[in-house]
């Protein structure tokens, strides 16, 4: 099938009228703002109370819109799965992330996502990855050396922040952007920052309209590379892959999807991989005889401090993949994922109509007690092979599922393992005794205080 063959406009919906919807139990609160105010200040309370109240089928009202939440593995395989092609990603995320990202992979649906999908699938096979490993243990390496001759008490998350930035500017843009990055990376953020602000309409002042600001100049320093990057001057970076990268007629993408698409990656591997390597580490923090087990592995490794990573080391860190696979299960970065229904469906014996806005949610299925014993406890040993064969293959979806799974989940575990490999064999790390960090859970987990941790050299 060619990109001919593909309708690009996107699926249109009604969405129903509020009285198609009472038949499901819930609770709307108050007019036009509904309990959005309740889900922002505790959206794991929130989410958890309603489900002991309504069971795992239940109706609110967020953001303006009458919302079903489905929970649970079987809601998750559902909506994520999709194996009927019933729920849009497209119109489930648009309100979110439409003005900034717009046409990102996982605003894209059905044939023409799966289209794109194989275009950019390219771009994270072996060869590619190897050099964009390359990349990110050169630049690991030197952060983590001076994290190491700093001791002392640091901010993780705002340090955490600034290296996957760096990290996703030399993998993916390339080593040598040259004295352009600064600016570069200042639009992403604010691009980032702008996905999650309150007013959602670029008003001069607001965290939106700078966004749109960054976006421009993204679109035009993207714009002015590709050319380049077609021709002589293109690398082993991701954005050189993806000039280079066809459609299954041989056509290249477009201009205006490379644009898209890189605007998008980028932003999701920034903003979800700070989360996740900050409360990994967190985790790591707050149970030191986990750090100390984690270190003896990277430290059989029988590497130098400072000699280069390689896949054949990784792959021999079975244990930090299940630590860090236990964080995401605690803080899954993407806590809630929604979707618009776009034809009638039946769950749990209830009748949800089309054109609903509906929504499942990870951070509930990674706490539920039936699955998950004491919940809140750190133990990396869920993961090992005999603990998840009996286990619902949608009890733990960090990284979504079905023709959505996040393309660059290999590309995560990469970076976390890489980053754990340097970390733990220069770097102790520890709390304050009685400092419980501070987390907020949506849209993407990050700690109020930024996570004070204390560093000292290994």
């Amino acid at each position: 099938m060619s990109m001919q063959n593909v309708a690009s406009s996107e699926l249109e919906y009604t969405a129903p009228k509020r009285n198609q919807l009472t038949h499901i139990p819930g609770d709307e609160g108050w007019p036009i703002v509904g309990m959005t105010f309740k889900v922002l200040a505790d959206p794991k309370g929130h989410i958890e109370r309603n489900g002991d109240k309504y069971g795992l089928v239940y109706r609110t009202h967020i953001f303006g819109e009458t919302n079903i939440v489905l929970l649970g593995p079987e809601a998750n395989e559902l909506v994520l799965f999709d194996q009927q092609k019933l729920f849009s990603s497209t119109h489930g995320w648009s309100k979110v992330l439409g003005l900034l990202f717009p046409r990102g992979l996982m605003l894209l649906d059905f044939d023409e996502h799966r289209l794109h999908r194989r275009a950019l699938s390219v771009a994270f096979k072996s060869g590619p990855m190897k050099s964009y490993l390359s990349d990110l243990d050169r630049g690991i390496s030197a952060r983590v050396a001076r994290w190491k001759a700093k001791p002392g008490e640091m901010q993780l998350y705002p340090a955490m922040k600034q290296l996957t930035l760096d990290l996703a500017a030399a993998s993916f843009l390339g080593a040598d952007i040259g004295p352009e990055v600064d600016e570069i990376n200042r639009a992403f953020v604010d691009m980032v920052a702008a996905a999650v602000a309150p007013i959602r309409r670029p008003l001069p002042g607001t965290q939106m309209a700078a966004g749109v600001r960054g976006r421009k100049r993204i679109i035009a320093y993207f714009r002015e590379q590709i050319p380049l990057r077609r021709g002589n001057h293109g690398g082993d970076d991701l954005f050189s892959h993806l000039c280079r990268a066809t459609h299954e007629d041989g056509a290249l993408l477009s201009d205006q999807d490379i644009i898209d698409h890189m605007s998008f990656l980028m932003m999701a591997a920034h903003d979800t991989l700070t989360s996740s390597l900050t409360s990994f580490i967190g985790e790591l923090a707050a149970n030191p005889d986990w750090q100390s087990r984690l270190r003896a592995e990277v430290l059989a490794l029988g590497l130098a401090p400072g000699a280069p990573s390689s896949f054949d080391d990784l792959e021999k860190m079975p244990l930090t993949e299940m630590a860090f696979k236990e964080a995401l299960r605690i803080k899954p970065p993407v806590p809630s994922m929604p979707r618009r229904a776009m034809r009638d469906f039946t769950f749990k014996g209830y009748t949800i109509p089309a054109g609903t806005a509906v929504g499942v949610n990870p951070l509930f299925t990674h706490h539920m007690k039936d699955i998950w014993p004491e919940p809140d406890r750190f133990d990396p040993l869920r993961f090992t092979e005999e603990a998840q064969r009996n286990r619902h293959r949608f009890a733990w979806v960090p990284f979504g599922g079905g023709a959505h799974m996040c393309l660059g989940l290999h590309f995560a575990y990469m970076q976390a393992k890489c980053f754990a490999r340097h970390f733990l064999q220069n770097i102790e790390v520890s709390l304050e005794p009685g400092y419980k960090p501070d987390w907020q859970m949506w849209p993407i987990p990050k700690p109020k205080d930024g996570l004070k941790v204390r560093v000292k050299a290994v």
